[in-house]
């Protein structure tokens, strides 16, 4: 059985929306309370979990930077979701193999940058997370 999404078969842009949809997702629970230091250390949380994730490693080393949305918070948060369900999207399509794996490997991060500031997710998070779940599918 081949690696997480280690062929060819994604293009350029299917991999930048992937890594966009992935990083997005950190980034959306990180800023969900305000808090440099807090934001710090859980995105070095999801950094690490990302790290660990042999479903992610490829996808996020290869094909240049994820195009993060600009503007307000909410339309940050908006193309984060669009990135997830396309991601989602692109995975049924060209690889349906691989989509629980995404899956796996974004909430898990998501789940881990919530624990990362100490006592579990706060009512913010947990409703970033719930978002970001159900934009995948999960």
């Amino acid at each position: 059985m081949m690696g997480f999404m280690t062929t060819t078969m994604y293009t350029d842009q299917e991999r930048r929306t992937l890594r966009t949809a992935a990083f997005g997702a950190v980034y959306m629970v990180s800023s969900a309370e305000p808090g440099f230091f807090d934001m710090v250390k859980e995105s070095f949380a999801g950094s690490k979990a990302f790290a660990k994730s042999s479903e992610l490693r490829d996808i996020l080393r290869s094909g240049g930077m994820p195009q993060m949305p600009q503007g307000s918070p909410e339309d940050i948060e908006q193309g984060v979701l669009s990135a997830l369900t396309e991601s989602q999207q692109i995975l049924e399509s060209k690889g349906p193999n691989d989509l629980a794996g995404f899956r796996d490997a974004v909430s898990g991060a998501v789940d881990e940058i919530a624990k990362a500031a100490g006592g579990g997710a706060s009512p913010r998070e947990a409703e970033a997370i719930d978002k970001i779940k159900a934009a995948m599918g999960a």
